[in-house]
């Protein structure tokens, strides 16, 4: 359960943006999680190839 913890956190963080309607900054946020997202996976894939 922990390892959903950042996920809820962000979640949260953009529903409430939406909701006091700050949409564009709650899509800000949600773009910029999905690149961290992306770059840690390219990251971590990168690290098991031995490069």
């Amino acid at each position: 359960m922990r390892v959903f913890g950042p996920w809820l956190a962000v979640l949260a963080v953009v529903l409430l943006l939406s909701a006091l309607r700050l949409r564009a900054l709650a899509a800000a946020v949600s773009v910029g999680w999905l690149v961290w997202c992306v770059w840690t996976w390219i990251r971590a894939a990168v690290r098991r190839d031995g490069s």
